[in-house]
């Protein structure tokens, strides 16, 4: 394992951006077969591989360009590395930044599943509202963390992995008709 982390630390500072979207595609794909597996219980024979490859496309072409950029963003936004600029980045991140992303993650997974735009609007209104509940319930405390001790080339990384059950959670809502 210890291998593992020292070739990614590598990757990450000859690619940086490249493993970042590699990393949150990958992950978003777990997230679904997590999803699908486990609180779905589609089983092996009935997994949808052709949502996996969905979420992870949003995954590669969304979430990670989209959270790598934000974070630079963010850091130029709010300098330091103090308890109170960790407090500034994650409300920021939070209370700009989540909404927005939550809603355009919702819109590309429904317009991927073929929803029309009414029917987009109206999954929505349904799902929109619980989405953003249950990120306040996880990503505060996670993005204090965050912020305050990991460096920025790694933070979309550690996002990423504690966004494996959030991943889970939301390809779950976002396929959910």
């Amino acid at each position: 394992m210890a291998g593992l982390w020292r070739g990614y630390q590598v990757l990450m500072t000859k690619y940086p951006w490249t493993v970042q979207i590699v990393t949150a595609g990958s992950l978003v794909g777990v997230g679904d077969v997590i999803s699908q597996q486990l609180i779905e219980r589609r089983g092996l024979a009935n997994h949808n591989v052709q949502r996996t490859a969905k979420m992870m496309s949003i995954g590669f072409f969304f979430v990670g360009p989209v959270i790598g950029s934000w974070y630079k963003v963010l850091d130029r936004l709010v300098v330091g590395g103090t308890k109170s600029a960790a407090m500034k980045k994650m409300l920021v991140d939070q209370l700009c930044f989540a909404p927005c992303f939550l809603g355009a993650f919702l819109c590309i997974s429904g317009a991927l599943n073929g929803l029309t735009v009414e029917e987009n609007v109206t999954k929505l209104r349904r799902d929109y509202t619980d989405a953003l509940i249950s990120n306040y319930y996880l990503w505060p405390p996670v993005q204090i963390a965050n912020f305050y001790f990991i460096p920025l080339h790694h933070r979309l990384a550690v996002v990423q992995v504690v966004a494996v059950a959030w991943n889970s959670y939301l390809t779950w809502k976002a396929n959910k008709m």
